[in-house]
């Protein structure tokens, strides 16, 4: 193989599809001077991608709202089939078509065996924790791209059983990688159970995704909180109920209009630190989801937090936030007795069970958060769509293999 064309971050509001070498079974420089192990890696696999998605967590890098430099390459939600394997790879083979968690996991140190693998200890330089093709994550190229490198690939890959149903279901098995898992995680946080009354903040893919989840964990209502029209009459499309924030109307008001009381048993944040307060044409305030969603969820409540916050935000719009310090009224967590659960979802920990309800009929998440199927040369327009809002799941499909 000759080259590897990759989607790449140029500037805020800009994306571009360039040309890149073709990946080698290697883990980055970086990250194997600052553990002392060898770059080569028999342990990894190419692959060559049968979808990868654009993601809100790269949007935030695209608008110039993280440390990203230009020239980062971009995705971390991979599907794709085998093509090379390292020496070292005992239980996959040319051909397999796999999920790729994004969390980059190295299966060995103590929080791989704790299952906590979003923050592997042994896989970024910066921190706990790597992924794909993103800013501060150890440097590992992206996966919106013809091929890319996986390594640590008996750990990290879910291989599909059957190539024709994984590729029958490929629109849901995509969301594997990320989104599905990720809006699970944030329900199954939050409490959720049979009977639950939901609040989800933020109907962007995520947020219907972990609207969608509540929904398979039991719940009774789930109301789904965003500005959009568009994004809320795709919530409604798959039975949940809704809140125009835009309104301006009381949070509390709506919910009680729906559940009849101004309270619910659970909450997710599926927005992070770009959210705005209420009202047609609000300003930024990054605290704004995290008081609403401790406001209306009942004392004693779990508040799922899968929603991306970070340290480093150079356009935001204090001084405060934009080290991620931010306006949260924690006094009002604490006097309720809530509990919250943040940071990356673990994907391994839910992949395998939701891969099995995709492929048994039960779990069309594609068409919950709308899959839309682009080519890799369509990846800056579809960049471009989702940051206007656009009620749209982008599956990038590099190599035409989507039916």
């Amino acid at each position: 193989m000759s080259g590897n064309k990759t989607v790449v971050y140029k500037g805020p509001g800009e994306v571009a599809v360039e040309s890149f070498a073709y990946p080698k079974l290697e883990i980055p420089q970086e990250v194997a001077d600052a553990f002392g192990i060898k770059q080569a890696a028999p342990h990894a696999v190419i692959l060559k991608l049968v979808t990868t998605n654009i993601c809100g967590s790269d949007q935030h890098m695209v608008r110039g709202r993280t440390t990203a430099p230009i020239g980062q390459t971009l995705g971390h939600e991979i599907t794709g089939e085998v093509v090379e394997i390292g020496d070292d790879v005992l239980f996959h083979k040319p051909g397999d078509i796999c999920s790729v968690p994004f969390n980059i996991a190295c299966g060995r140190c103590r929080m791989c065996n704790e299952g906590k693998t979003g923050i592997c200890l042994n896989v970024n330089p910066a921190r706990a924790g790597a992924a794909y093709g993103y800013v501060d994550m150890g440097g590992w190229l992206g996966g919106q791209a013809e091929y890319v490198m996986i390594p640590y690939a008996d750990f990290n890959l879910l291989k599909f059983p059957d190539r024709d149903a994984a590729l029958e279901h490929i629109l849901d098995l995509t969301m594997l990688s990320d989104i599905f898992p990720t809006g699970y995680h944030g329900a199954v946080s939050a409490g959720v159970t049979t009977g639950s009354t939901v609040y989800v903040a933020g109907a962007g893919p995520v947020g219907l995704a972990a609207a969608f989840s509540a929904q398979l964990l039991g719940a009774s209502h789930v109301i789904v909180g965003d500005m959009l029209d568009a994004r809320l009459k795709q919530a409604e499309s798959f039975g949940c109920s809704t809140v125009n924030l835009a309104s301006g109307d009381s949070l509390a008001d709506m919910v009680a209009d729906i559940v009849g009381e101004p309270e619910v048993d659970a909450a997710v944040d599926a927005v992070g630190f770009e959210a705005r307060g209420h009202g047609e044409g609000a300003a930024e305030a990054p605290a704004t989801v995290l008081n609403d969603v401790m406001s209306i969820a009942r004392a004693g409540a779990a508040l799922g937090i899968p929603g991306l916050y970070v340290t480093g935000d150079p356009g935001a719009v204090n001084e405060e936030a934009k080290h991620g310090q931010i306006g949260v009224r924690l006094g009002l967590g604490w006097a309720k007795s809530h509990s919250f659960v943040t940071g990356q979802c673990p994907v391994k920990k839910y992949n395998r069970k939701l891969m099995n309800l995709i492929l048994a009929g039960r779990a069309p998440i594609g068409k919950a958060v709308n899959a839309t199927t682009i080519s890799l040369e369509d990846a800056p327009s579809g960049y471009k769509q989702f940051d206007a809002g656009a009620a749209q799941k982008f599956v990038i499909d590099p190599h035409g293999m989507v039916a």
